[in-house]
């Protein structure tokens, strides 16, 4: 029999030790289809019974998760991981604990050594040879069984006609015990009639009454509506005159708001005020600058990488209109150097969210994926944004571009480690903080 690579052309069994074998290895396999990452957190006695749709439409559609579950599987449990060497397969006393043909075809299957299909097809032709001998061995139950359940089905088809001649004789006894019952019910109709006819005449006298007290009522219903119709009248003018007060009010109003605006876009006209284009203490600090440097090199631009503290980093990005970048990894293997990546982007992105609440500062982290296809989803908190670096593009260069975008004079931190970068942000004018600086400020 020749295997397919189909798992649904597999038989029920294997596909059943497939999806179990898959489900206990999960948790250690990396990276996860998106379909699997709630599947692996499951506890291990219910991934493979809930999970098991999704396992098997992603083993089917993704060749390489196939390869790192047989991978996983072969740390995780050697002795079956073994049936996938050919040594094994062709060995004639494999081990013991591997003998079952369902778990051979099963790694065979995940693991697909070179000539695999010739393997795993004796071991499926083991597993229908079982299946047929099981069937056999169930028919001939079966007809043994029948034999029994007709022989009991003639017993209880005597011991019914006994039981059905004494019901007939019962059945006898009952039908006088009715026709008497019979004659008494035509008595008592006769009775329960004339004191239905009586209760007929009560009834309608009863009618009578409650029609002439539903006149009185619908006459004094029509008598409280034509009050009420007056009354919503007065109501409705009252309402009107109040909704004329308030109209004239209001017009007053808008026409002193119009005054004031017109009066104050007058005056910036006629006083030719020029829009700010820089603050007072951007013109402190470079002169501040220049006090200490006269003869020196020129001033660099406000946003120059001068040593910070945590208390100071988070004075500037508590600035108006702050914009704090950060390179996620330079940050992350400062940081969380032990950790997965996955693990040093989680914890960078959720410790960010206090400081950002509390200084209000618009926050873009940055991480490198020039190298890499796949590009997780990182959630972020309320008002930090996380960017991924374009194929072939590094993260570095996405820092470079946002620092460009924006206008010159707005304030603008930069937190990374690498000295060409912050050379380079530090001319375009952002103020460039050391990734110490804010692994101390999130602590």
């Amino acid at each position: 029999m020749a295997p397919d690579a189909d798992l649904a052309a597999l038989p029920e069994p294997v596909r059943a030790r497939v999806v179990a074998l898959t489900a206990d290895v999960l948790p250690a396999v990396t990276p996860l289809p998106p379909a699997l990452r709630k599947v692996a957190d499951f506890a291990p006695g219910r991934r493979a019974r809930l999970g098991a749709t999704a396992i098997a439409a992603a083993l089917d559609a993704d060749d390489d998760l196939r390869r790192r579950v047989a991978t996983q599987l072969g740390a995780a449990a050697p002795a079956l991981a073994a049936l996938a060497t050919a040594e094994v397969v062709d060995a004639p006393e494999p081990d013991a604990a591997v003998q079952d043909p369902v778990d051979r075809a099963a790694v065979l299957w995940l693991a697909r050594p070179e000539g695999w299909e010739e393997p795993c097809g004796a071991a499926l032709a083991v597993l229908a040879a079982r299946e047929a001998e099981a069937e056999a061995a169930r028919e001939q139950g079966g007809l043994a069984r029948a034999e029994r359940r007709v022989a009991e089905l003639e017993e209880a088809l005597r011991d019914a006609r006994a039981r059905v001649r004494d019901q007939a004789d019962e059945a006898r006894r009952e039908h006088q015990v009715l026709r008497r019952r019979l004659g008494e019910a035509r008595v008592a109709e006769k009775e329960a009639r004339a004191a239905l006819e009586a209760a007929e005449a009560a009834r309608a006298a009863e009618v009578a009454a409650a029609t002439a007290a539903s006149s009185a009522a619908e006459a004094e219903v029509r008598r409280l509506r034509a009050q009420v119709e007056e009354l919503q009248a007065a109501a409705g003018q009252s309402r009107s005159q109040a909704r004329a007060e308030r109209e004239e009010v209001s017009a007053r109003a808008r026409l002193l708001l119009d005054t004031v605006l017109e009066a104050a876009a007058g005056l910036r006209r006629e006083l030719a005020l020029p829009t700010a284009t820089s603050t007072p203490g951007e013109r402190a600090e470079a002169e501040l600058v220049e006090a200490a440097d006269p003869a020196g090199e020129p001033p660099q631009r406000p946003g120059s990488a001068a040593p910070v503290s945590p208390a100071v980093l988070e004075q500037l990005l508590a600035r108006p209109r702050c914009r704090l970048i950060v390179d996620g990894y330079n940050v992350t293997k400062t940081a969380y150097a032990s950790s997965t990546l996955e693990a040093q982007r989680t914890r960078l992105v959720a410790a960010l969210a206090p400081l950002v609440a509390r200084t209000g500062a618009e926050t873009t982290v940055v991480f490198d994926a020039a190298a890499a296809t796949h590009r997780p989803v990182v959630p972020g908190p309320r008002g930090v944004r996380v960017v991924w670096s374009p194929p072939g593009v590094i993260a570095d260069d996405v820092v470079r571009r946002l620092v460009a975008a924006e206008p010159e004079g707005r304030p603008t931190v930069v937190v990374t480690s690498d000295q060409e970068l912050r050379r380079d942000v530090s001319r375009a004018g952002a103020r460039v903080v050391d990734a110490t600086v804010l692994v101390a400020a999130l602590r």
